[in-house]
């Protein structure tokens, strides 16, 4: 039995291990996000300056252990065999909740997971317990710490508005004060705004650290609560006057120096405050099985776990070996990339592709938001107007970049509003001791400064607003799951025993790897948009993009038209399945290169301007030829996937003979496209002109057969689409042919 429990242990500090690599995937996005969005330094410093913060972070994090010990129930009301049940639901919930919503790359809060996990789990076995003692559902206060569940859900309420406001009045005011030219207005006021902000970050590191330190002394952790008014203010005067003097001797960038030392101060604090969501629950369980094992009479139905009601002081050594685990986690995760992508694309300064749509909520939201806004200006003299207008105008800043290609997604100003009002209000919490979760807070507070500082414009508010309002809707959905999932877990372990513990390893093995089967799929289409953003366009290569464009657009077309064919004439539902993806994958390019057509062209010179004409007809008749083909493809598949009747004989016969005369055609096109030699575009013209006259005797036939009554209403609605959309599709190829022919004549008569 005591081998069995041994395991146990074992398997918590796998999963916990495992937990750290997820956890810290997730969180990244805490502390990397102001410094990574404004470029503040090269990635590789950033990352270092992190790293270091985690590492001594770690060394904080012991006072935070008493969460997963009793935070949430009673543990002296429960015995080691629950204890260990209670704990092994939550790392398996932890591992495979985090793991999506990194694959998703949508941040959460793994506090609150933690916390709703330790609660379902604890809740579970209570319930078990009450049934077996036949005790009544009202005892379950006996075993369950209740109001520490609603002091989160309030904590998440109040955290959300707050932070949120808090960083619109704070960048609103920055702004106001610095502009987006703040270089002029930091000569003035840059150390006294540096000042400030090291003061609060310092504040913020001493109020979070002190107080779960594994180092420094009680006698310490006091001294620094009872005199941090005093530290405050000289430290303020101290960091005012350093600052100013090393800006007037070595021009040192008091911005950058801000947002470096308040990402060291968030990852330190993420370390600190959230490593007990990842190897607290494991410390929990060795404490409970060194417990148990110290008393050889102990019964593990029967030895309730008393030891974990004292207070928690974990080892230093342990504490700096999970520091590791996360610190590698941070360089070397993609999924941490991804999470952190989220929040920088939601709050850049400049337009582009978004990455979430729009929803009825946020467009309701940003039509009530430009209604207020004008009845606030009826009423605002013009002058002011102007002179607000003014000092929010990003125009000159953004010509002052000179890489546009790697240009930050915001300015220092907001980097650094973002990490001291995080800091601030974070401290301020912590030293009222009011639960709240640091994603939340530096989540909302780079949305309230984004809103602020006009990075919603008109051209991007509703998705996102949109986007917030998912990343909020999952922190909320966290908590559902992870009570709900670990509860569950709880239950079925509770009943089933070591069979039920080895299923859901598998379970959560097995999600894992599908989760990351996923996000390499994902992956992969980001970087091929992404290649697409990146690429450079001037007039000596546009025309070589274009055709290659053209060239495979061709080949993708015949290539999903007769793979249609041959599933809709063969049933044969899997490949039409695979068709589908295909086209869903073509329409993906075709919508990114329609979308991303003024972007494009603003990266064309003046003199190349009628070049970017001719690359915009070949888009749109990209984008009408990818439309036509989702038309075939999706019918044809529907169709067979619901088991309706398959085609007539010579409804077959007939779709075989356009596969080959189709097939045919774009073989031509497609050499002519390669060789740039359109001579024979008239032979072209005659090819489709032969299957037009096929179409339209194939459009008679189906007639026919309808008023014989040869094929009913779906078919019919089904084959004659099919005919319409191959039509389309075949003009379409025509006239991408002929705007090739067109620009190439341009480039070589303007050459």
């Amino acid at each position: 039995m005591e081998n069995f429990y041994l395991i146990l242990v074992v398997i918590l500090f796998a999963l916990a291990i495992s937990d750290l690599i997820v956890g810290v995937s997730n969180d990244a996005v805490n502390f990397l996000n102001s410094a990574i969005g404004s470029k503040a330094a090269p990635r590789y410093i950033i990352m270092i300056v992190a790293s270091v913060g985690i590492l001594l972070g770690t060394t904080f994090s012991s006072g935070m252990m008493e969460v997963a010990r009793k935070g949430i129930f009673h543990p002296e009301n429960f015995f080691f065999s629950e204890i260990m049940i209670i704990f092994l639901a939550v790392m398996l919930t932890d591992v495979i909740l985090l793991d999506i919503f990194n694959t998703l790359g949508l941040p959460t809060s793994t506090t609150v997971s933690i916390v709703f996990e330790l609660l379902g789990s604890a809740v579970a076995v209570a319930l078990v317990k009450i049934n077996r003692l036949g005790q009544s559902v009202g005892d379950l206060n006996t075993y369950i710490n209740s109001g520490k569940a609603l002091a989160i859900i309030s904590g998440i309420l109040l955290s959300v508005v707050i932070s949120f406001t808090v960083g619109i009045i704070v960048m609103y005011l920055a702004r106001l004060i610095f502009t987006f030219n703040y270089k002029k207005t930091f000569k003035y006021f840059g150390a006294v705004w540096g000042g400030f902000a090291i003061t609060a970050i310092i504040y913020f590191i001493l109020v979070k650290g002190a107080k779960g330190s594994s180092f420094i002394s009680d006698a310490s952790s006091e001294w620094i609560k009872n005199n941090s008014a005093l530290i405050m203010l000289y430290s303020f005067i101290g960091w005012t006057i350093l600052l100013q003097l090393l800006y007037w001797l070595i021009k040192i960038d008091i911005l950058k120096l801000i947002v470096m030392v308040g990402t060291f101060a968030l990852a330190m604090a993420f370390a600190g405050n959230d490593l007990v969501n990842f190897i607290g629950v494991p410390l929990a369980g060795l404490k409970s099985y060194q417990s148990f094992m110290a008393d050889p009479a102990a019964d593990p139905n029967g030895f309730l776990m008393v030891a974990l009601t004292e207070k928690a002081k974990a080892n230093t050594i342990l504490l700096l070996i999970a520091g590791l685990v996360m610190v590698i986690t941070l360089w070397l995760s993609r999924k941490a990339r991804k999470v952190t992508e989220t929040e920088v694309n939601l709050s850049r300064q400049g337009a582009g592709v978004e990455r979430f749509g729009s929803s009825m909520l946020s467009r309701t939201i940003v039509r009530s938001a430009i209604d207020i806004s004008k009845s606030f200006g009826k009423f605002t003299p013009k002058s002011l107007k102007k002179s607000i207008n003014k000092r929010f105008d990003p125009s000159e800043y953004q010509k002052s970049i000179k890489n546009k290609k790697d240009a930050p997604s915001f300015d220092l100003v907001r980097a650094s509003v973002n990490l001291t009002v995080a800091s601030i209000l974070i401290s301020m919490a912590t030293s009222m001791k009011l639960p709240l979760s640091t994603t939340y807070v530096t989540f909302m507070v780079a949305m309230g400064s984004s809103l602020a500082d006009k990075a919603w414009g008109r051209e991007s508010a509703v998705y996102r607003i949109t986007g917030v309002i998912t990343v909020i809707g999952g922190w909320f959905l966290t908590a559902f799951v992870a009570f709900t999932i670990s509860f569950i877990i709880a239950i079925v372990i509770s009943w089933g025993g070591a069979i039920a513990i080895v299923a859901f390893i598998i379970l959560a093995l097995f999600i894992v790897f599908r989760t990351h089967i996923l996000f390499k799929k994902k992956e992969a289409e980001d970087k091929k948009v992404k290649m697409l953003a990146d690429e450079e366009l001037h007039a000596d290569n546009i025309m070589s993009k274009c055709s290659l464009e053209v060239r495979n657009m061709l080949k993708a077309v015949v290539e999903v038209f007769n793979d249609t064919v041959v599933g809709l004439t063969h049933e044969d539902r899997k490949l039409l399945k695979n068709v589908s993806k295909k086209v869903d994958e073509l329409n993906v390019d075709a919508k990114y290169l329609k979308s991303n057509v003024h972007n494009t062209l603003l990266k064309l010179k003046e003199e190349e301007g009628e070049t970017g004409h001719y690359y915009v007809q070949v888009i749109d008749y990209l984008r009408e030829m990818a439309h036509a083909l989702t038309f075939i493809s999706y019918p044809a598949y529907d169709h067979i996937d619901n088991n309706h009747k398959p085609l007539v004989a010579s409804q077959v016969e007939e779709l075989d003979e356009l596969k080959e005369k189709v097939t045919d055609l774009f073989e031509s096109l497609i050499e002519t496209i390669e060789k740039n030699e359109f001579g024979n575009i008239p032979t072209l013209i005659e090819k489709q002109q032969d299957i037009l006259d096929i179409l339209k005797s194939c459009r008679k036939k189906q007639i026919k057969r309808i008023k014989a009554n040869e094929t009913g209403t779906r078919n019919s609605v089904l084959y004659l689409g099919i005919l319409n959309e191959i039509k389309n599709f075949l003009l379409q190829s025509i006239n991408l042919v002929k705007a090739q022919r067109d620009f190439v004549e341009y480039q070589i008569n303007n050459k």
